[in-house]
């Protein structure tokens, strides 16, 4: 069995990436093939123990450290490369190329974003990278289909596995009494909270009338750039909307458990994104698989996984549509039941057993036809 190197941001950092990479490495790794993770930071949380499972730390501060990065990822059998513009050193996360480069075992990279209208130098550094890889994989059908129109890439290099999810458990505990409307997920401009605010108060008449959980820290960078302004002007909107005593945010990082008994509790989750980019969404796929029927807007993941499926797809920036579709799901008898059934045919892909198997699959196939040509580096 091929032993597992994984490049990503990784717990204990908090973000999507980490998450994801945590669980494809403890699912990949767990039937008794050793494996280890070299965790990119940007060098603000590198002190401290060595999280398990963590054989290297490639941190932002360290010039040309993907050098090091390398030499670790080299000691196994295969690389699986996490890849997001904005993890790793260099402009556009251009770090992660001369480190591909440098490798001499096959490397399964990952695209978690695939631009529909990216710079030159982000199209260029896509091209390359998927040039060096010995396989691509994106999560969704839209995404890969965005790469081969949009990139000049060899589509023979490309697959596609969606992205996993943990075993949905049925709904435990007590029922809430009034009907309960979540979203979750690091939080920040784009994110369309404001949206479900508005369309909140258009369901003020309903009795007795939702109420809705807002998940989830703001996003680190958010931070950086702007403080809490986001979160303080949702305040500020809810107040403004008579619709504020109604809306809990929870400005922490859930763990698996408690979130997956937040997820339960809900009655509909709620993903109105403004962005036209997105063609993967963790969030999205947890929801499916746990039965729980999604209203959210036309970003290409929804459409993908929704239309004919278990949940509702209301046009960009719009709370009436918004509130109308939740109004249905609330009020329509048995459409709540029918949008829960349609996921059964989805869900088994999306656990991560038979995600970890696929990428398994794909591993097995590049050991056997040995690594790929390396490509010189400068030094």
């Amino acid at each position: 069995m091929p032993r597992y190197g994984f490049l990503s941001t990784h717990p204990p950092t908090r973000c999507g990436l980490a998450t994801f990479n945590a669980a494809l490495a403890a699912h990949l790794t767990g039937g008794g093939e050793p494996g280890g993770v070299v965790r990119v930071t940007d060098g603000t949380d590198d002190e401290g123990a060595t999280p398990p499972g963590v054989v290297h730390t490639w941190s932002a501060r360290t010039p040309g450290g993907w050098r090091e990065a390398a030499a670790a990822l080299n000691t196994y059998d295969i690389a699986v490369v996490q890849h997001e513009y904005g993890i790793y050193p260099g402009i556009d996360g251009r770090d992660v190329l001369p480190l591909l480069r440098r490798l001499d075992v096959p490397s399964i990279v990952v695209l978690h974003t695939v631009l529909r209208q990216p710079t030159p130098r982000q199209r260029s550094l896509l091209e390359q990278i998927v040039a060096e890889a010995a396989a691509v994989v994106t999560m969704t059908d839209t995404a890969r289909d965005r790469l081969l129109v949009g990139y000049t890439v060899d589509p023979t290099r490309v697959t596609v596995i969606p992205h996993g999810t943990a075993d949905p458990v049925g709904r435990s505990g007590p029922r809430r009494t009034r009907p309960h409307l979540l979203t979750w997920g690091l939080l920040g401009p784009g994110k369309g909270i404001e949206w479900s605010l508005r369309a909140l108060a258009r369901l003020q008449d309903l009795e007795p009338t939702p109420t809705f959980t807002v998940a989830g820290r703001t996003h680190p960078k958010v931070i950086e750039q702007q403080g809490e302004r986001y979160r303080a002007g949702l305040h500020q909107l809810g107040a403004q909307l008579g619709v504020a005593h109604t809306v809990d945010y929870q400005a922490v990082y859930h763990d698996s458990a408690t979130l997956g008994a937040l997820i339960r509790s809900a009655d509909v989750v709620l993903l109105p994104y403004d962005s036209r980019e997105q063609v993967t969404s963790g969030v999205l796929v947890e929801a499916v698989a746990a039965g729980i029927p999604v209203v959210a807007t036309p970003f290409p993941h929804a459409v993908e996984l929704l239309t004919g499926g278990p949940g509702l797809v209301v046009p960009y920036a719009d709370p009436t549509a918004l509130a109308t579709a939740v109004r249905r799901i609330l009020t329509e008898s048995g459409l709540a039941a029918r949008l829960a059934g349609r996921r059964r045919p989805v869900a088994a892909e999306l656990r991560w057993p038979a995600v970890a198997a696929r990428y398994a699959a794909l591993a097995d196939r590049l050991t056997a036809t040995g690594p790929p040509v390396v490509s010189g580096v400068s030094a």
